[in-house]
């Protein structure tokens, strides 16, 4: 069965490139191609939701953020693959508190985009180098507050949130924590299996998601 995809950008000419290079892709499917986030879900009722949207930024009407607050709100199993020109740290990090499950430029090659979709169908999420980079640059040159009232964490694995995003190591964390490495291990693995992530990005991501971290 075919993973249904639809794209919202208000560029014409490219979004239809982009339709046709992915219906290129075995295992896709196009649904339609919007303008803008307005235009997308008033398509919902009579032409479908779609498995993974391609969501442009800049858009008229109602652009990506707003359409990604939305959907997040409304549908929030739906996959959000941003695609835009935009690189600014603090873009990359609000859409991925709109619960975005990956960010590439326009610039990236089609195989980037081919293994973008797939790892959101078969993973979840896509980690590029570039969200990683610019995620993490944003978060440690943000001011890190810790939101304990939306989140089953204890004390302890609060702590280590907040310490494991920045760019200190694990054994480095153990000692500001007055705890053994193992200890933080034991903290890093609940925490994976808490989110149902697989890397320390995975989870700095999933907690900007559920507001455990704000900037």
């Amino acid at each position: 069965m075919s993973t249904t995809i639809a794209i919202a950008d208000d560029h014409q000419l490219l979004a239809q490139a982009l339709s046709d290079l992915i219906q290129k892709f075995d295992g896709y499917d196009v649904l339609y191609v919007a303008e803008n986030g307005r235009d997308l879900i008033e398509r919902f009722p009579t032409q479908g939701i779609p498995d993974i949207l391609l969501l442009d930024i800049h858009m008229p009407e109602m652009d990506g953020f707003e359409t990604a607050a939305y959907l997040q709100q409304h549908h929030p199993d739906l996959k959000i693959l941003t695609l835009s020109m935009m690189d600014r740290d603090e873009h990359v990090a609000r859409m991925i508190r709109y619960g975005v499950r990956g960010y590439l430029l326009k610039g990236s090659r089609p195989s980037e985009l081919r293994q973008a979709l797939d790892d959101i169908r078969t993973k979840g999420f896509y980690y590029s180098e570039f969200l990683t980079r610019h995620l993490l640059q944003s978060i440690q040159e943000a001011k890190i507050t810790v939101n304990p009232a939306t989140t089953q964490l204890n004390d302890r694995e609060l702590q280590f949130l907040k310490l494991a995003c920045s760019d200190l190591t694990y054994a480095e964390i153990a000692d500001i924590m007055c705890v053994s490495v193992r200890t933080v291990d034991g903290y890093r693995e609940s925490l994976f299996h808490k989110f149902r992530v697989k890397s320390r990005v995975g989870m700095v991501m999933e907690a900007l998601r559920q507001g455990i971290i704000l900037l």
